[in-house]
């Protein structure tokens, strides 16, 4: 067991302890936010899964993909991506439409009722988060505010890029 306060307690560390101990936090942060994302998501006139928003959310971004590229963006097996398609166009969330330069293709898009959906749970995401960070002080939002820029900063600036380089020139 862990004494609280002792040498294995990451929670009695100060924010500025190191990288280990804010990364625990994070990590820590990152899973309260994946629960409200999905009470947000649950709470919706429509029940989706985790799977079907992540590739309805992909299909918003990238209308038009093919069920192979829709696959491989959400590092799903193919036969998985097609029951998914399959349930999501029952749902009246997405059609299929053949692609105008290859018959054999076939092109993946949001229904307007899709989209509808997504905005929703968009509001809905929305709406928890504002409420979990009007509970906080307005210091503790500006201090997680810049040190979420940071951190972006410094995410963007070690992303690998084409040719093997990072952001960082």
């Amino acid at each position: 067991m862990t004494e609280l306060g002792g040498p294995g307690d990451h929670r009695a560390r100060r924010p500025g302890d190191g990288p280990e101990a804010v990364a625990s936090q994070i990590a820590d942060a990152v899973d309260s936010l994946a629960a409200l994302w999905s009470v947000a998501a649950q709470n919706a006139s429509l029940r989706l899964s985790l799977h079907q928003l992540r590739a309805l959310r992909t299909l918003e971004a990238a209308p038009g993909l093919n069920l192979t590229t829709l696959a491989d963006r959400l590092d799903i097996g193919l036969p998985t991506a097609s029951r998914l398609c399959d349930r999501l166009a029952a749902a009246g969330l997405l059609e299929r439409a053949p692609h105008p330069d290859t018959r054999r293709e076939v092109q993946l898009r949001l229904t307007t009722h899709g989209q509808h959906v997504l905005g929703e749970v968009a509001g809905r995401r929305a709406e928890a988060l504002t409420t979990a960070l009007a509970a906080m002080r307005p210091a503790e939002r500006a201090a997680l505010s810049t040190g979420l820029r940071g951190f972006l900063a410094a995410q963007d600036a070690n992303v690998p890029r084409p040719g093997g380089t990072n952001g960082t020139g």
